[in-house]
């Protein structure tokens, strides 16, 4: 025997006869704290600010990434 039942119901409704809370006013705030960290950050995608902040961090880092990516494609060569 198979039985089909069909209930028409809203989610809120769903919500409150299954027992489970109400996680709106969270989803709400999440919501606006992704689109103001999303906001702080888009300036982040201008290339001029990208290099300013690359740039920031001295000859140092930029010596250390150089010899870091030689290191690796030194690695990777043939043997001689």
């Amino acid at each position: 025997m198979k039985m089909t039942i069909e209930v028409d119901c809203t989610p809120e409704e769903a919500r409150r006869f299954l027992g489970l809370p109400d996680v709106s006013g969270l989803n709400d705030h999440l919501v606006q704290e992704m689109g103001k960290r999303i906001d702080a950050n888009v300036a982040m995608l201008n290339p001029e600010e990208f290099m300013k902040n690359w740039m920031s961090f001295g000859a140092g880092a930029q010596d250390q990434f150089r010899k870091m990516m030689e290191a690796g494609l030194g690695g990777s060569g043939p043997k001689e």
